[in-house]
């Protein structure tokens, strides 16, 4: 059985998710034939204060590049 676990910022709408958890589960099943019912996927939002690389958290990096726009 397998178990898909995918952490991301948080900030895309239900449909994103939604289509994100159907092209894994396809991906699966195509990869490695496993039947679509016994794949488990799991997705985490994390907030973009929460989540950070280099010591810079997303929302920094973000507010960052937003800064640097004409």
């Amino acid at each position: 059985m397998p178990l898909i676990d995918v952490s991301l910022g948080s900030g895309r709408t239900p449909e994103q998710i939604r289509r994100l958890i159907t092209e894994l589960t396809e991906a699966t099943h195509h990869a490695i034939g496993a039947p679509l019912a016994n794949i488990r996927v799991i997705v985490r939002e994390v907030d973009p204060n929460l989540w950070a690389a280099g010591g810079v958290t997303i929302a920094e990096r973000q507010a960052s590049t937003e800064r640097e726009k004409p």
